[in-house]
């Protein structure tokens, strides 16, 4: 009797958290729609330095990637190419998540990149967005607000339709 009493305070203990979980949504993984977007790190591996700041007023893509990261290099020209496409209609910012600095200038170099990219050396800045994985793309509206979150390598397709969605 004792041991079913237990086992039921359990069973109603772990539907409460994943009631919880559902409810917010998993506030700490990034998800929520509408969420300011937290700082960008100030370290630069490619200029101009991107500040949430300047990225307001015009939507943007805002990419966590490692040059360890196998699904990254798969991902790698396709970024190149919708940076190229963007014009002024909208940004896309470069982050390099817990990585050396010296295998991230190698990348950016090896993939001809020219959009900002900045370095999240430690991960901080990444754990602040909640990231799940690598890559991740945050996509942020006009206000510098997280609209949607890109898990894995893209597309210039997913990524154009994920800057018309943010607006």
């Amino acid at each position: 009797m004792q041991g079913r009493r237990y086992l039921l305070v359990a069973a109603l203990v772990i539907g409460a958290l994943a009631a919880i979980e559902v409810l917010t949504n998993g506030s700490g993984s990034g998800d929520r729609a509408g969420r300011a977007a937290p700082a960008l790190p100030a370290e630069v591996l490619t200029p101009p330095r991107a500040t949430l700041a300047s990225l307001r007023g015009r939507p943007a893509l805002v990419n966590f990637w490692a040059s360890w990261c196998g699904p990254c290099i798969k991902e790698a020209p396709e970024l190149r190419r919708v940076a190229g496409r963007l014009g002024g209609r909208a940004a896309l910012v470069g982050v390099d998540w817990n990585d050396a600095r010296s295998g991230a200038r190698a990348f950016i170099r090896r993939n001809g990149w020219t959009f900002p990219n900045v370095r999240d050396g430690d991960g901080t800045v990444g754990n602040r967005y909640g990231l799940s994985g690598l890559p991740n793309t945050f996509v942020l509206d006009r206000a510098g607000r997280i609209v949607r979150v890109l898990r894995g390598p893209q597309t210039v397709a997913s990524l154009e339709r994920a800057l018309r969605d943010a607006g």
